[in-house]
């Protein structure tokens, strides 16, 4: 027999919340880039690219669990890119894209017959790593792989047949079930990857790459721990219970999701920037690396 609690979730105070997540997130971003071009001594000149980005994303978690570049979306953004010097980079990304599973394309919980999709937009501050001298323009070096690595803010919303599923708390979040509480939408990352570049020019730069965020929450698809209601008491026309439980065949506290592992999503894509040279220029860098 299902027991139900009375509705209390203010949702006023969901969206004060994810105000608040969002303004410390990109408060976070934009230090940590901050803090990084502060401390970065060039002994070159400044040199700033400005870039766009074009590729696809896809998601790992409870509805996919392994399946790398199932389900990929195309994925679109900007960066600008700090060079401190030959082998160190900085930057800052902001990417656009949508994620979906669904338990039919996966080995693990098939019969559970859940699916999402959520667009994602992620802003990102990145290190990276040249393992080989590189700048943009140069004859000499003009390739090589890279890594890179940082922090990012991650802003979501899962939907299923055009529901949002967040504010219907699928796993018993409004009625508080085992002390469960709704979740936010916007939630911290930490993305990393690698790549190569190429200097096609004095200006232009084309990078290939491929990177992992790991999400701070296991909530991208909206599965994450158990059934709250009695399947087979649920209503079919009330969306917060055939949403929840599309079956209507689980008891409470059967595993809907796992709870002890994050969700993730990958980007792999091109970017090509245009460099702008600030400062006094050095003209002999090529020169100067072959003595």
């Amino acid at each position: 027999m299902a027991i139900f609690f009375v509705y209390h979730f203010d949702k006023s105070e969901l969206k004060e919340l994810n105000r608040k997540n969002t303004t410390t997130g990109l408060k976070m971003v934009a230090c940590l880039l901050l803090f990084l071009l502060a401390f970065a001594k060039a002994p070159v000149a400044q040199e700033f690219e400005v870039g766009l980005t074009g590729g696809g994303m896809y998601y790992l978690g409870d509805l996919n669990p392994g399946g790398h570049f199932k389900n990929l979306h195309p994925a679109y953004g900007g960066l600008i890119r700090y060079n401190i010097n030959d082998r160190w980079t900085v930057r800052a990304t902001a990417m656009l894209g949508t994620v979906s599973g669904s338990t039919g394309n996966s080995d693990y919980l098939p019969e559970r017959n859940l699916s999402f999709e959520s667009p994602v937009t992620d802003i990102s501050a990145l290190v990276e790593f040249n393992f080989f001298e590189y700048f943009t323009g140069s004859l000499h070096h003009w390739g090589t792989p890279f890594i890179y690595g940082g922090a990012g803010v991650t802003f979501f919303n899962p939907m299923a047949g055009g529901q949002e599923l967040q504010p219907l708390g699928t796993e018993g979040q409004n009625i508080g079930y085992e002390g469960r509480k709704p979740y936010s939408l916007t939630r911290f990352n930490f993305p990393f990857g690698l790549g190569g570049k190429f200097s096609l020019g004095k200006r232009l730069c084309v990078t290939a790459f491929w990177e992992m965020h790991k999400l701070f929450s296991d909530y991208l698809d909206d599965a994450s721990t158990t059934y709250y209601l009695n399947g087979p008491s649920i209503d079919p026309d009330d969306p917060a219970q055939i949403l929840s439980d599309p079956t209507m065949s689980y008891e409470p506290g059967m595993k809907r999701g796992n709870a002890t592992t994050s969700d993730w999503y990958s980007v792999t894509g091109i970017t090509i920037t245009y460099k702008f040279a600030l400062g006094n220029t050095k003209r002999c860098r090529d020169l100067k690396s072959q003595q």
